[in-house]
């Protein structure tokens, strides 16, 4: 995903992690900034922040947000 994904992009990726999490498996969310968004990695925080609460009945965040270069990973498991 990107800080200025769209609405729809996101759903889909939502959708897809859902299937994923109802087979059993694990869900990895990266964030990946590129050029000036590193100055605005807060969007990327609330992308993926939005994305956890979307999955929140059926997942729960194992590993919060976290920043690996130009990254930012957070992981997800079925609750």
């Amino acid at each position: 995903m990107r800080p200025k994904i769209d609405t729809h992009d996101l759903e889909i990726k939502i959708r897809k992690a859902r299937e994923f999490l109802e087979e059993g498996h694990k869900v990895q969310a990266t964030c990946l900034f590129r050029g000036r968004e590193m100055a605005y990695q807060e969007l990327g925080k609330l992308v993926l922040d939005k994305f956890a609460e979307a999955l929140e009945e059926i997942a729960k965040v194992e590993g919060f947000p976290r920043m690996e270069g130009r990254r930012m990973h957070m992981k997800l498991t079925r609750r």
